[in-house]
């Protein structure tokens, strides 16, 4: 049994003892810190106010139960908004002006998974320094609840779908216009969360027509929720049949996307941000001018996604910027560089002129306005875009794993050699010119992530596999 404290929030395993799992103890104790926190900011007196939303997971009712109870008990009113993406829940702070906000759920990981992410009270999650703020207070445990006569109150809200589509339909360069005239037809895997609640919503409104695979929000999850290749056999196959213009995946959340094209092969998880990035960036520099003078956009995305993302970028005249792992780290990095669009090679698509946070909605619109104006299929646009290959293993971590001395061996591996940079701000990043590999400790799950990339997914997975070896050896 799991229960993991980082920058990506709380999240455990459901059931066995406090202290090792996300059960409703350790929920009561980190929900109470959370609170105790946000009433220390400056301004959080104005409204009492904390948003919570959720995914469909199994556990997401009871976790609910005890999140907002407790809620209550520090004197907070809480807006419930029910079965929400995680976007949704972001937008929904920011548009109910509340102090913060809790989202429930695991993102990727699977059914027996729960957690807690944070929001601030501008809808983006906390950075790495408040939330060890957060856990200090939880450690301490130096509580004080409301009297009766302050309790919080509870409201159920279910408006922010749609709110949220509105958002996403008033963006500049989503052309639903074009999207409608051009008669897509898609086919949806949402996993039986959440997703199949909003993302029909969102077609109707676009005038695209649709098929929704594992669409009921039971939180039984239909196949592994990690949109990798592996997990969605079902929708390559459906997408193989004929009869779709795209194929179209999401993760429990919402806050991942992954595309497969019409011929049911995949366009590649790590190309998702590429092809929005390409769409944002072509647009605006449309709306430069010809010359293109002082147009100098920015991207941002981690050190783990592919280098397709700086490579589109440079051919507009950009430049890219590189974060360590996690989404407050990406955003942190867009809002100090400028960045016109982010994200992370996960499928997570970060537009500013929306929010700061990954949101798949966005992306689909975006995604589609570029097909839309383009006339052309995910295929060939696909085919426009550097062509490299990522190799995406992990290990398991035991008790005895001592991360920190595998990093360092991994470090001094490569000191001597003149091809390779080494970067450290993230676990470790060797840079060749010809291709990449990274290890680091996940902030989501007990295991050692080891990415690489290259023109070919044999050499790719070459460099990966050796380092994997160097772990092996240690543990």
């Amino acid at each position: 049994m799991t229960l993991i404290k980082s920058i990506s929030g709380i999240r455990g395993t459901i059931g066995g003892r406090t202290g090792d799992t996300l059960n409703p103890l350790d929920i009561v104790k980190f929900t109470t810190a959370y609170a105790t926190f946000i009433g220390r900011q400056p301004s959080s007196a104005a409204t009492r106010k904390i948003v919570v939303g959720r995914d469909g997971r199994l556990s997401g009712l009871m976790v609910r139960n005890v999140v907002v109870g407790t809620l209550m008990g520090m004197g907070y009113d809480v807006l419930d908004i029910g079965y929400a993406t995680t976007p949704t829940t972001e937008l929904a702070v920011r548009m109910s002006g509340a102090d913060g906000g809790i989202i429930i759920t695991a993102s990727h990981n699977p059914r027996q998974w729960n957690a807690l992410k944070l929001l601030n009270r501008e809808g983006e999650f906390l950075t790495a320094a408040d939330g060890a703020e957060v856990l200090r207070l939880a450690e301490a445990e130096d509580f004080l609840y409301a009297e009766v006569d302050h309790l919080g109150t509870c409201t159920v809200d279910d408006s922010f779908d749609q709110r949220h589509i509105d958002s996403v339909l008033q963006l500049q360069l989503v052309d639903a216009e074009a999207v409608r005239k051009r008669h897509f037809r898609v086919c949806v895997d949402t996993i039986n969360s959440v997703g199949g609640i909003i993302l029909p919503k969102l077609f109707q409104q676009l005038g695209v027509d649709y098929e929704v695979l594992n669409g009921e929000c039971t939180g039984d999850f239909a196949h592994n929720p990690e949109p990798l290749e592996k997990n969605l056999q079902g929708i390559m196959q459906r997408m193989r049949q004929g009869g779709f213009d795209l194929g179209i995946v999401v993760d429990p959340d919402v806050d991942r996307l992954a595309f497969i094209c019409e011929d049911g092969t995949m366009f590649g998880e790590e190309y998702t941000l590429v092809s929005v990035a390409d769409y944002v960036l072509s647009e605006m520099k449309k709306a430069n001018g010809a010359s293109g003078k002082g147009f100098a956009p920015v991207t941002v995305s981690n050190l783990s996604s592919t280098r397709a993302l700086r490579d589109v970028t440079e051919r507009y005249g950009g430049t890219y910027a590189a974060a360590a792992v996690g989404e407050v780290n990406v955003t942190t990095k867009m809002k100090e560089v400028g960045a016109v669009i982010g994200g992370e090679g996960n499928g997570g698509v970060i537009y500013p002129e929306s929010h700061y946070g990954r949101d798949a909605l966005v992306g689909i619109a975006l995604f589609l306005s570029s097909l839309a104006q383009k006339g052309c299929t995910a295929t060939e646009l696909r085919r426009t875009f550097p062509d490299y290959q990522i190799a995406k293993n992990r290990i398991d971590l035991t008790p005895d794993t001592d991360v920190d001395a595998i990093l360092a061996k991994v470090k001094d591996m490569f000191a001597a050699d003149p091809t390779a940079t080494v970067n450290d701000i993230d676990g470790v990043k060797i840079d060749f010119p010809d291709r990449w590999v990274h290890l680091r400790k996940s902030n989501t799950e007990p295991i050692i992530r080891v990415y690489s990339e290259a023109s070919t997914i044999e050499r790719a997975d070459e460099i990966g596999k050796r380092l994997m070896q160097v772990v092996y050896d240690m543990q």
